[in-house]
């Protein structure tokens, strides 16, 4: 059928898509699983209140002390030469509570396999503890996944139910990797978040799963990549053949299933486990769909390349910027893209609406609120809302592949590199790298922005938009507060800083890591004790740093 003529068919077959997809949910949850796994408890655990104490690198919890103090494990590793493609599946919720079930789809043509579900944390550096191990599963050969040609989305919803994971209480909240192990050579991972809706711990890291979906390219699409011909438009950027929705009813391609969690999540995790600081976790999923829950902490860390928002999430995060949270954003790139949620035939919020061009979207003029309507970033129209007043800087573009630059000092007096030794001018080696973000000449920039660190990058090395100085742009770590809530916010302009926190170690020259982490604790310290403005209120410096946005 011709593109023009598909055109209409597929905007209808993805409307009614919809409407199938909510009676089919109806369905499922009612479904019950034949001859499922039962639960294998590996260990368990008792509820005690924690005590919480101010340490030098943030506030202690006694309950993640005791945790990382038990028994842990490298089995979650995979072995060197390890087929992670002959074994692959996805879990039907990307974060669970205790007293709900994970169903899990596998496909792999060894004849059996079993699964195993890793809490990740620190546990005497060995990274991660074993939590649960299911019986042994026969292996299933599942179908291909069906692709949506009207919006070019991969989803695997007709793939056979392969296991049922019960999460107990023995699933201590936390970031978990669950294992499929076909063999000593044959395994692969799934992600799953298990968080508490009680938790009042200090931190909240926020996991990225709408940013790790959009990347994915299983079946061939994502946001940013297709195959053959173009769909509804015939643009080459956004690249016309792309998927405008894609679905979490699938494994993940990269990262041997478990996508970037093990370089730009896991290093903060591992860090703030092992000083056994008061964090619990949640996704970008649950910030979205139960945006209240941010009072229930001081501080919420964005992690690396957090670009993907929905609409509900930036209001909450703006709520609770304006009653006090401190906001960590570790990663540049963060509120770039705009995306919202709708249900599979699996299941609530197991899609990703992102049409990047806003007159595709089906929302678009049809009296819809407006931040609503997924543009190419939040700054396109018909939403046109910068992220400026919330994180401080500007996406500015993005260095080649495996250049780094370095980290250049800007404040060295700031409370924020507090036990150091750096001072103005001081360049931590190959710390910036991908996404980074910059200062920018706006009425929208928090009036007591302070720079913390001024970094040029030459722009033969990576592709940068707006104004360039003699051939540089420029990566911009600041940190300012509300003047009203006292709240602050802190953004690092580099996309990799967490994976900096392990990249390289101190027996290796000019090794940054060291610093890094000394600057991360003084930030969780001095942000763990409520407002920040309260303790170190920000105090702009932009007269001092030359030359100061575009």
């Amino acid at each position: 059928m011709p593109r023009h003529e598909s055109r209409g068919f597929g905007r209808l077959a993805y409307a009614l898509t919809s409407v199938v997809v909510l009676l089919l949910i109806a369905t499922l949850v009612s479904y019950k699983v034949v001859n499922a796994p039962v639960p294998t408890t590996v260990s368990t655990t008792t509820t005690t209140v924690p005590i919480k104490t101010l340490s030098a690198n943030g506030v202690q919890s006694s309950a993640i002390v005791k945790e990382n103090a038990l028994p842990g494990s490298r089995g979650w590793q995979l072995a060197p030469g390890t087929n992670s493609t002959a074994i692959q599946g996805f879990a039907t919720s990307t974060q669970a509570q205790v007293g709900q079930s994970v169903n899990i789809y596998v496909n792999t043509s060894q004849p059996d396999y079993h699964i195993e579900a890793y809490r990740m944390g620190w546990y005497q550096g060995l990274g991660g503890r074993l939590i649960w191990s299911s019986p042994v599963e026969k292996g299933i050969v599942q179908p291909a996944c069906p692709l949506d040609t009207s919006v070019n989305m991969v989803a695997c919803w007709n793939w056979k139910l392969s296991a049922t994971m019960a999460i107990t209480p023995s699933f201590v909240p936390g970031d978990y990797l669950i294992k499929l192990v076909a063999g000593p050579l044959v395994a692969s991972y799934i992600l799953l978040t298990v968080w508490d809706p009680a938790s009042t711990a200090t931190y909240v890291v926020v996991n990225r799963s709408m940013v790790e979906q959009g990347w994915n390219t299983f079946g061939g699409y994502s946001f940013y990549a297709g195959r053959g011909g173009c769909i509804i438009d015939s643009s080459s950027y956004p690249v016309c053949n792309r998927a405008r929705v894609v679905s979490f009813d699938r494994p993940y391609d990269t990262g041997n299933g478990s996508s970037d969690f093990l370089t730009n999540e896991y290093p903060l995790v591992q860090l703030m486990e092992h000083e056994g600081l008061d964090v619990t976790y949640i996704t970008d999923i649950t910030l979205s769909t139960d945006p209240a829950i941010l009072s229930n902490h001081k501080v919420v860390i964005s992690l690396d390349h957090d670009e993907s928002w929905t609409y509900s999430e930036r209001l909450a995060l703006l709520h609770a910027q304006a009653n006090g949270l401190n906001a960590i954003f570790f990663g540049a790139a963060a509120m770039v893209r705009h995306v919202r949620l709708e249900p599979s035939i699996l299941g609530l919020n197991r899609q990703e609406v992102d049409f990047r061009n806003s007159y595709e979207d089906p929302l678009f003029a049809k009296g819809t609120d407006p931040n609503n309507v997924t543009g190419n970033t939040w700054e396109s129209p018909p939403a046109s809302w910068s992220p400026l007043p919330q994180i401080g800087v500007q996406y500015s573009g993005y260095l080649s592949p495996n250049v780094f630059v370095p980290m250049v000092v800007a404040d060295a007096g700031s409370w924020v590199f507090k036990n150091t030794n750096l001072a103005n001018g001081s360049a931590l080696a190959n710390v910036i790298a991908s996404d980074v973000d910059h200062v920018i000449a706006s009425s929208g920039e928090p009036a007591n922005l302070e720079v913390l660190a001024h970094s040029p990058i030459p722009t033969s090395v990576g592709t940068f938009s707006g104004t360039t100085w003699n051939g540089q742009s420029y990566s911009d770590m600041v940190y300012f507060t509300n003047p009203v809530s006292h709240a602050g916010t802190i953004d690092t302009g580099n996309n990799v800083w967490i994976g900096d926190l392990n990249r390289c170690t101190s027996a290796q020259p000019n090794c940054a890591a060291p610093a890094l982490i000394q600057i991360t604790n003084n930030i969780l310290r001095v942000f763990g004790q409520g407002p920040s403005g309260l303790i170190e209120p920000a105090v702009t410096n932009l007269s001092s740093i030359s030359p100061a946005g575009s």
